[in-house]
């Protein structure tokens, strides 16, 4: 009977949620990610429906991401209001002792088990007030998290077009009122990818650069044809930034341990090390002084400023790579000529090359605002107020981001 009702309701991607009938919300909220779009990147010429968005909303300097500066710890710290160390998306790779689970990001069984994912995302707490969510192929949104799931949502597919992904959500949002969502996702990689194989300033970023924002400019324009574009808040974001490597800068670690003995967990610029108990001391001391651009670290001694290193899934020795350097083998770098040659990140969050974007406008944003760059935890805290939901205890401080939202 749950699942007739459910399906007549049109939420069959719905879980057993046990909020009350959905309520209308207006405005909606729509969160758009670039993946890897630097700070500067908006300032190279080929993003005319950023600069028309930023032009009638906010603009920060920069967006701040968490350490590591990867994909799926961030996408997550942003809408949990959480650090990695807190909500548990350590890294995109990793492993949990306490039910020896391994994660990785095309491990579609871990991205789909709730046990991974700490803290309650935006579109949790918005089911549970009764609203409807349809974040498209956010990290954690495949996910059944506290006995809730999204009313609308996808499995990722990299090879589903730009345009059909805006298709998805214009299509949600010409629902009746009462069964619109009020808080929807979009999510596009092209400019990551690129970053990755050709480097944060190469040619070839422009085109990736302008790819995305020609999808943006695809969801303004349908919204603008339904007339609620000035009566919908949309924000755009980068989970990092991008930095330069080289074939030159590689360190390899198969110099200084036994890769059988130091059982890798996650690889590059991060190297996490889980080697077995009578293995640590004699891994650590191997690695701890042995190449100048890394910094290799106790779990429990990591740096303050990283904030990072209480969660029981790191690992108990660390190795940080300096900004623009690769952690590789001998023969995985013989073998992929590529390797190294384009960029990265993962490095310090306070590297200014990993910084991401912030851009909003919309009725809860005020017009022709520059800001100065804040942490990406405070996202979430400007989310949640825009919808009017009640931001959880987290990582985030409103001070950071005094004069983004209208009064």
């Amino acid at each position: 009977m749950l699942l007739l009702a459910c399906s007549a309701a049109g939420c069959a991607n719905r879980a057993t949620n046990v909020a009350s009938g959905p309520a209308p919300v207006e405005p909606i909220l729509i969160l758009v990610s670039f993946d890897g779009f630097r700070w500067d990147y908006p300032d190279r010429g080929v993003s005319p429906n950023l600069a028309a968005l930023e032009a009638r909303g906010v603009r920060a300097e920069g967006l701040i991401p968490a350490f590591p500066t990867k994909t799926f710890p961030n996408h997550y710290t942003m809408v949990t209001g959480l650090l990695p160390d807190h909500h548990g998306i350590v890294a995109n790779t990793m492993w949990d002792p306490s039910f020896d689970g391994r994660f990785s990001m095309a491990n579609r069984d871990a991205v789909q088990d709730g046990r991974w994912w700490g803290g309650e995302p935006v579109w949790v707490t918005a089911e549970r007030h009764g609203q409807r969510t349809a974040p498209l192929f956010w990290p954690g949104s495949e996910a059944e998290i506290e006995g809730f799931s999204a009313s609308h949502w996808l499995p990722f597919d990299g090879e589903m077009p730009n345009s059909d992904r805006v298709e998805w959500i214009l299509n949600l949002v010409d629902r009746p009122a009462d069964q619109r969502p009020s808080f929807l996702t979009l999510y596009f990689d092209e400019t990551d990818i690129v970053g990755h194989n050709s480097g944060p300033d190469s040619e070839e970023i422009l085109d990736a650069i302008a790819v995305v924002d020609s999808a943006l400019g695809l969801l303004v324009d349908g919204l603008d044809r339904r007339g609620i574009l000035e009566t919908t808040n949309i924000v755009v974001v980068s989970d990092h930034g991008m930095s330069p490597t080289s074939r030159e800068r590689v360190v390899f670690v198969d110099d200084y341990v036994d890769l059988e003995t130091a059982r890798i967990i996650d690889w590059n610029p991060v190297v996490a090390l889980w080697p077995e108990e009578d293995d640590l001391v004699e891994v650590y001391e191997s690695l701890r002084d042995a190449h100048p651009h890394v910094s290799v670290y106790w779990k429990d001694s990591i740096p303050p400023h990283f904030q990072y290193g209480s969660h029981p899934r790191i690992p108990p020795i660390i190795g940080i790579a300096d900004d623009g350097w690769t952690i590789s083998t001998h023969s995985f770098f013989d073998r992929v000529p590529e390797a190294a040659d384009g960029g990265n990140h993962g490095f310090d969050h306070h590297a200014p090359d990993m910084q991401g974007i912030f851009v909003a406008a919309g009725p809860s944003f005020p017009e022709g605002v520059r800001v100065p760059a804040f942490r990406n935890v405070n996202v979430y805290l400007l989310v949640m107020e825009a919808l009017g939901l009640p931001a959880a205890e987290g990582d985030g401080d409103f001070s950071e981001v005094d004069g983004i939202l209208v009064d």
